[in-house]
């Protein structure tokens, strides 16, 4: 772990600490809501954001936190943080409904729209994901923590391995895997929910992660610093770095998640301009 980053190794306690609260609405029959736009809400999602708000101020009370269960917060108003919390108290609240493992708790710290660093969370294995850019990235299993790393290319003779959601595509995402195959050659997709998406490419299992669909802020923002950290990069479609503004819209412009060197980056951005 990267001790010149002071408030890392709290926020990875907190997220499990948050984890823990989650797991015994797990597989459980937990009550499900719907929120204003349709999205699903459970108590677990309402119990993981209530420790980490908690939590996260009593650890710094000037940074700001702004979660999915508390999203409304003006923009006026967040336009003046230059520093902020970016928190998703129960990613995957879908995969956790329907019983898979595949959720997460993501908490990540921005400060003027860029991400410092992010702590993604297994509760259901304890494994966590954490890291930025500058800082390096690690998987830690139980007291076993690893360094991780993006692989630029693939093991020789083996395909691109691209990730992508189980339940968001799209006919533009599809035209432009559909070309990098063309490119780069055969493709395989590994499907996966929540920001693990990201992590898979951190640790050098994945390659690439297109997503031409919509996300909210708070669910790659964490993950999105573990893959910085771990060499990757995010990009919008015109090749200029993903960022959070505090703008009106909470929602994500299209991206594409990649290792920094990958030698078939500058085709994937031609096809996505294209």
């Amino acid at each position: 772990m990267n001790l010149a980053q002071p408030l890392l190794a709290p926020v990875i306690e907190l997220a499990r600490c948050a984890g823990k609260a989650i797991l015994p609405f797990w597989r459980a029959n937990v009550a499900v809501t719907a929120k204003d736009d349709n999205s699903p809400v459970t108590a677990a999602d309402l119990a993981a954001h209530h420790i980490l708000l908690d939590g996260l101020t009593a650890l710094d009370p000037s940074i700001p936190v702004l979660s999915e269960e508390d999203a409304n917060i003006a923009q006026s108003v967040r336009a003046g943080w230059t520093r902020w919390w970016l928190v998703d108290p129960l990613d995957g609240t879908k995969e956790f409904i329907s019983g898979s493992e595949e959720f997460t708790v993501n908490i990540a710290l921005i400060e003027n729209g860029r991400v410092v660093f992010g702590v993604v969370s297994m509760p259901t294995s304890g494994r966590c994901y954490y890291g930025g850019a500058g800082l390096g990235a690690w998987r830690a299993d139980a007291d076993v923590i690893v360094p991780i790393n993006v692989r630029d290319v693939p093991p020789a003779g083996e395909p691109l391995i691209v990730v992508a959601s189980r339940r968001h595509s799209s006919p533009e995402q599809e035209r432009l895997l559909a070309g990098l195959e063309t490119a780069v050659g055969k493709l395989e997709t590994a499907n996966i929910g929540s920001s693990l998406k990201f992590c898979l490419l951190a640790e050098g299992a994945a390659d690439c992660y297109p997503r031409l669909a919509p996300t909210s802020q708070w669910d790659t923002a964490a993950a999105q610093g573990v893959l910085e950290g771990a060499g990757g990069v995010v990009l919008q479609l015109d090749g200029q770095p993903f960022t959070y503004p505090a703008r009106e819209s909470l929602l994500n412009g299209y991206f594409l998640a990649l290792p920094a060197k990958a030698p078939w980056r500058e085709q994937l951005l031609a096809l996505a301009q294209g």
